[in-house]
């Protein structure tokens, strides 16, 4: 991405887009009764307390009546059904490229198949995005954790604590093109979760390669454990590698979001925040999933910088806009055309 002198002013940055997380499967509901939701209507009213807080992008996972995480395709239709109708404007996200719940207390996490994970570009109704990972990657979510964090959590159990340490995101190179064409196929638009430079410039190499021809939204994930660790120099270099025509929403882990997320702000990027992130804020005191997103508002306007109303936030996602092949995928993009038979240096971007 280019930086202008005057890239820093909130007149000349795209209006802040807040995607919220606030299912956390996580975590059990014990760990925060208070705002982990569990019935249906909870996960309802939590997306509506959300949407009028300021978010306009809802990540979401689907919990049992038990407390778990759910992986019945039926339970995240009937929710799409219900949040359809009760945020109808919201960016509906459903979290799809890994199961992040144990199967229960004591076992060993387990991860959806490849064909069951291709059945949710068949949600129905669809959703406006499908969060997508690309290459297979450790995911231990507990490296950045400290024991003061989860040591009086679900996730202090030995066998859950050793379950989540060990996860990884499967997303192979056959899996991936196949997902794409599935959810592209079905007007689903791929919101791409990037865990370091790597990934960026695997996704490069599919767009090139016109396997993905549509609008590239960016998450960087600082997490750790496998991923890229919240150090400025991470993320700085994913912004400036990213392509011009993309956006970047930055997410990290547990006390590291509300820093991410403000340095997000002032750079014109967008944020994530919600419990499936963080269940505290900068005092280390709980902080609910609408608590944060209010904060995220007051700092945004405190730099001068407007929040997306949904309808706003899906014209900057372009939500529901694909491209024609490879070469329209690129201008698009603002990224050089590929090379042509014979064509030495480096393609130029052309006007006309």
């Amino acid at each position: 991405m280019q930086f202008l002198d005057d890239s820093l002013l909130p007149e000349n940055q795209d209006k802040l887009v807040i995607t919220v997380a606030p299912y956390g499967p996580e975590w059990m509901p014990e760990d925060y009764p208070e705002d982990i939701p569990v019935t249906m209507d909870e996960h309802v009213q939590k997306a509506i307390d959300c949407y009028n807080a300021g978010a306009t992008v809802l990540h979401l996972h689907v919990r049992e009546e038990d407390g778990k995480g759910s992986k019945r395709l039926s339970k995240f239709n009937e929710l799409l059904g219900l949040l359809k109708q009760a945020v109808p404007d919201m960016i509906l996200q459903v979290g799809g490229s890994i199961s992040f719940s144990p199967e229960g207390e004591g076992e060993e996490a387990k991860w959806l198949s490849d064909d069951t994970r291709h059945m949710l570009a068949e949600l129905k109704p669809t959703p406006e995005q499908v969060t997508v990972a690309v290459n297979t990657t450790q995911m231990n979510i507990m490296d950045l954790m400290s024991e003061a964090e989860f040591g009086k959590t679900s996730l202090a159990d030995p066998a859950t604590y050793h379950a989540y340490r060990e996860m990884v995101v499967p997303a192979g190179p056959e899996w991936v093109e196949e997902h794409l064409r599935r959810l592209q196929s079905n007007g689903v638009q791929p919101h791409f979760q990037l865990t370091k430079m790597s990934d960026l410039e695997t996704l490069e190499r599919l767009v090139r390669r016109g396997h993905y021809t549509g609008p590239l939204n960016l998450t960087w994930v600082g997490i750790g454990g496998g991923f890229d660790g919240p150090n400025p120099n991470n993320f700085m270099e994913f912004i400036r590698r990213a392509p011009d025509g993309s956006t970047v929403t930055l997410e990290s882990v547990m006390r590291n979001v509300l820093p991410i997320n403000t340095v997000a702000i002032a750079l014109g990027m967008h944020v994530r925040c919600g419990i499936e992130d963080t269940l505290y804020g900068p005092d280390g005191n709980f902080m609910s999933s609408v608590a944060q997103v209010e904060q995220l508002v007051r700092i945004s306007r405190e730099l001068g910088r407007e929040v997306a109303s949904a309808e706003e936030a899906r014209a900057i996602y372009r939500i529901g806009v694909q491209y024609q092949g490879v070469d329209e995928t690129l201008a698009r993009l603002g990224m050089a055309p590929n090379r042509r038979p014979n064509e030495r240096a480096v393609p130029l971007r052309m006007a006309g």
